[in-house]
């Protein structure tokens, strides 16, 4: 397994890092033994260790009830898996039928969860998550989604105390790497202009960029700000580099369904029709693609890919590790479906 140097950490990460959202039973419910065949898959296919990529938010914490278990009963050592987790959200009691927290998301779950940005809540996240991992402490850690925390403001003022208690979490955070209790602290946001003004505040040892570097959406300017990271050996991960599916086929963009009446939509579904002849043409597969293009970007490390069956343990990290004919990459320059990155 080929890896390189996570930013600033200390610590080693491989191209393909793995998410955890099924094991918190994502739009579907996962049985415990499916989910440990994947987990198993996971450990089977990395060495000499492995990346997990979690949070509270999944499955009210569940995801990070099974990974925990799982490690235990396998008896994982911990210097085999890494951890990111992302803080911000906790588990509470499940008082009505469905949970609350992000209603028709997560299914089959017993808890419900309530989010906690501040100095005391990211502090309680921290704690609450780490026993669910069972002793598997996170290597890192990094606030989750304050792009729509900051978006729940309905004025000026309002939107200024949430960002007070953004800066909060990160002095919580930023305390607990300095009392070596993590080895590096980030953010994981969907907007990457609320990750760029928390970098504009914030030192940051790694950043998560969510649905908004893809293959299909790579504007300038957030290629700027990457070049940016990349200069001041920050860390990049990126996630949801598959658009919610869209690239591979999917009927959803970033989690919501196209509409054909709708003049955007169709724009991103003619698009996804040429690039899909490109494909067919150079016998590439689309998921092939999205790993390759993002890879390619200089300064990101890892894209975090979560997976929902162990078949795609193996064939994501095949995909990591292929390179594609320099020739698809001109075509989708020459068709307009890409800017002028890659340089090939």
């Amino acid at each position: 397994m080929n890896t390189r140097p996570f930013g600033k950490t200390g610590l080693e990460f491989p191209s393909i890092i793995f998410g955890s959202s099924a094991l918190g039973n994502l739009f579907k419910s996962y049985t415990k033994a499916e989910k440990k065949q994947i987990l198993k898959e996971a450990f089977n296919q990395t060495h000499p260790f492995t990346v997990f990529d979690t949070a509270g938010k999944y499955g009210a914490g569940l995801a990070l009830e099974v990974l925990g278990e799982f490690l235990i009963e396998e008896g994982i050592p911990k210097e085999n898996v890494i951890i990111t987790n992302k803080l911000g959200w906790t588990r509470i009691p499940l008082t009505t039928p469905e949970p609350l927290f992000e209603p028709n998301i997560w299914k089959g779950i017993g808890n419900d969860a309530v989010q906690k940005i501040s100095y005391e809540g990211i502090l309680e996240c921290f704690e609450k998550d780490n026993a669910l991992l069972q002793g598997y402490v996170p290597q890192l850690i990094s606030l989750h989604d304050p792009d729509e925390y900051l978006d729940k403001a309905n004025s000026e003022e309002e939107r200024e105390a949430l960002w007070k208690d953004v800066l909060g979490a990160f002095t919580a955070m930023k305390e607990l790497k300095d009392q070596g209790k993590v080895k590096g602290v980030g953010v994981g946001a969907k907007d990457w202009e609320i990750i760029k003004a928390i970098y504009q505040r914030v030192p940051l040892d790694y950043v998560m960029i969510a649905n908004s570097l893809s293959l299909i959406n790579h504007p300038p300017e957030l290629m700027k700000f990457v070049d940016l990271l990349r200069k001041d050996e920050v860390g990049i991960i990126l996630a949801a580099i598959f658009q919610s599916g869209f690239l591979t086929g999917e009927d959803f963009f970033d989690y919501k369904r196209l509409d054909p009446d709708d003049a955007e939509d169709q724009k991103k579904i003619q698009w996804r029709k040429k690039f899909f002849e490109v494909c067919k043409a150079y016998g590439v597969d689309p998921f092939h693609a999205c790993i390759q293009f993002s890879l390619m970007i200089p300064g990101v490390t890892s894209i975090a890919l979560s997976v929902n069956q162990p078949a795609l343990v193996k064939k994501n990290l095949i995909a990591s590790e292929s390179s594609l004919p320099e020739g698809f990459w001109q075509e989708l320059k020459d068709k307009s479906l890409i800017s002028g990155f890659p340089n090939i």
